[in-house]
């Protein structure tokens, strides 16, 4: 997949228009590129978790066009979805969604297992690379939501994508763990020619962003 379109697109919750006013994605033309970096700035209640919901499928309760490589969202089906989440999209949410009663290896390896697209060796490099290799082992539910953090970009990681969506993803960390995440990110992104979108309502991703847009 390489572009993904929103074409006038707003949350019926906004219909009067007033919420989606300065926006630079609510009611516009804009599409986002695999391959490049983006930044999306919001206040609180501006519908960042909305918008991932609407790449992902999850929610359709709005009025214009999504279009995936030009084709509307609303002529796919169930297949066309689930092909969509686990080869071209892969989400990072505010909330995480962990198993909080499985161990940090088995919240990344469950989702792996689905894709076989990362070795132990590599996700066991990971966990060491964002300095909670003693954590592996550890249900997550026991951790600090900054180490569940990471353990969810780790999740995000092993599968395919052309574009990777992340809401909110360091927002309980210092700065050095943020910008060891952000690297990560960046140079698994870039390993497969993928696009990063991260949300923000203050803490940014510290990514080399090539374009800042205001949701």
């Amino acid at each position: 997949m390489n572009s993904i379109t929103f074409h006038h697109v707003l949350p019926q919750v906004f219909a009067n228009g007033t919420s989606a006013e300065g926006s630079d994605i609510w009611l516009q033309d804009i599409t986002f590129e695999r391959g490049r970096h983006y930044l999306i700035e919001a206040d609180s209640g501006k519908g960042k978790s909305t918008f991932c919901s609407y790449i992902l499928g999850y929610r359709n309760d709005y009025t214009g066009s999504l279009l995936f490589d030009g084709r509307d969202a609303r002529s796919y089906h169930i297949k066309d979805w689930c092909q969509l989440r686990q080869q071209h999209v892969s989400c990072l949410f505010q909330e995480l969604r962990l198993f909080p009663e499985l161990t940090a290896y088995e919240n990344v390896e469950i989702k792996n297992r689905l894709t076989q697209h990362r070795s132990r060796q590599q996700i066991e490099s990971w966990f060491e690379m964002l300095g909670i290799a003693d954590k592996l082992q550890s249900p997550v539910g026991r951790m600090s939501f900054g180490q569940q953090q990471r353990v969810a970009l780790m999740r995000a990681l092993v599968q395919p994508f052309d574009f990777l969506l992340a809401d909110e993803p360091i927002s309980h960390l210092d700065d050095g763990n943020a910008a060891t995440m952000a690297r990560l990110a960046q140079q698994e992104a870039e390993a497969q020619g993928a696009a990063t979108i991260i949300t923000s309502i203050g803490k940014r991703m510290p990514l080399n962003y090539e374009i800042i847009l205001k949701l």
